[in-house]
């Protein structure tokens, strides 16, 4: 489906919107891709290398600050608290989970 929606949290991917609680919220296209990425392997495990792949493109798996400035600004735009989600879990030393429940 073109919308997914987990509590408070509604991303439209036909759209390219995000919304909390009724709220748009506007993402970089960075954030949105990591959104997205993280939507369309809801409730799984995207790795660290994967992620970096997909948005930023092959060479990139190293790059591991530059995921996790990008998913910190995502976090603080999505999450009543950024310093405990609610949406986006870490999986340490692996990588992150858009949460389903």
């Amino acid at each position: 489906t073109a919308i997914f929606t987990t509590n408070a949290l509604t991303v439209d991917l036909a759209r390219r919107v995000v919304r909390v609680d009724n709220r748009e919220v506007q993402l970089t296209p960075t954030e949105y891709d990591l959104l997205k990425l993280l939507v369309i392997y809801a409730g799984k495990v995207v790795t660290h290398p994967q992620i970096l792949r997909q948005i930023w493109g092959p060479g990139h798996e190293n790059n591991a600050h530059m995921l996790r400035v990008n998913m910190s600004n995502l976090r603080r735009k999505i999450e009543v608290d950024p310093t405990r989600p609610n949406y986006i879990i870490t999986e340490p030393g692996v990588g992150y989970r858009l949460r389903t429940d």
